[in-house]
């Protein structure tokens, strides 16, 4: 039997032709099966420059015959692991940035590959993907950049939060992604001294204490069954939320805003971890 819920929206993958997609469709592919959701397989083939015929241009013939033959394998890919999971595969024209952003716009969350570019590629490279598609996107956006790490046991997911809007959405879609899985959550904020200290350290780290609890108290009345641990943390928050997630299922943030093409206003913490972590990164905007 095929799970389609009605009225659900899709997963949505992003490949990339130029990149082994197995790791990111696989977190997607049980994604799906865990959501009981459909799964949408996009490639884009950008446009060659050189003609004035771009849709008739040999190159792009070959392009896209290409991308057809990756997005069937991928789909095939999808069917052994999880043959109960509805997919389809949109081969696209267009540069992958804005293809996805359009694809993400009706998506339950998107998911995609990282290629660990530096900043400055990721920024500039008109295939890049990762930081413009999650400054863009309305919904959660998933970088898988290596496999689940689940040598710790019992399994768990780390959610990062500052009190803002975005790190309350992002909290409850941690707490919902760790009760599907069965998993713990660590719910961490990270306290950075500042240069000139206004109060006592130990007010600083009560009212950080004070700011997890008000936040977790409602999300564990409705997920009951989802072991729940607060800690604050002392340091730089890229690095002490990459440390605290490098055996965990992922690690969920939030992000304010929609920033432009380059997403140059994803924020530090996001753009880090992106760059940082080696578990899945979830970023979760307020709307």
């Amino acid at each position: 039997m095929t799970i389609h819920t009605a009225g659900s929206r899709d997963i949505v993958v992003g490949l990339d032709p130029d990149r082994n997609w197995h790791l990111a469709l696989a977190w997607a592919a049980d994604e799906a099966q865990r959501r009981r959701l459909p799964l949408r397989l996009v490639l884009a083939v950008p446009p060659q420059h050189d003609t004035h015929h771009i849709d008739d241009a040999p190159g792009r013939t070959t392009l896209r015959q290409a991308g057809s033959d990756k997005l069937e394998q991928a789909c095939n890919w999808v069917r052994d692991r999880h043959p109960e999971v509805a997919v389809t595969g949109d081969l696209l024209g267009g540069f992958p940035a804005p293809v996805l952003g359009r694809a993400a716009r009706e998506a339950r969350m998107i998911v995609l590959g990282s290629r660990y570019l530096s900043r400055t590629a990721e920024f500039f490279s008109a295939g890049s993907l990762v930081v413009p598609v999650t400054a863009q996107a309305r919904c959660p956006v998933v970088v898988v950049g290596d496999a689940e790490h689940i040598s710790q046991q019992p399994p768990y997911i780390v959610a990062g939060i500052d009190g803002s809007a975005s790190a309350t959405a992002a909290l409850t879609f941690a707490f919902d992604e760790a009760d599907l899985r069965g998993a713990a959550l660590r719910v961490l904020c990270v306290w950075q001294r500042p240069l000139i200290m206004l109060d006592d350290e130990e007010v600083a780290l009560r009212a950080q204490r004070t700011l997890l609890s008000e936040a977790t108290a409602g999300l564990s009345e409705k997920y009951p069954d989802v072991h729940v641990t607060h800690e604050v943390l002392t340091g730089h928050p890229v690095e002490e939320l990459a440390r605290a997630a490098e055996h965990a299922l992922a690690v969920v943030v939030g992000r304010r805003g929609r920033g432009g093409y380059t997403g140059m206003r994803i924020g530090s913490v996001v753009h880090g971890l992106l760059h940082r972590a080696h578990c899945p990164v979830v970023t979760v905007p307020t709307d």
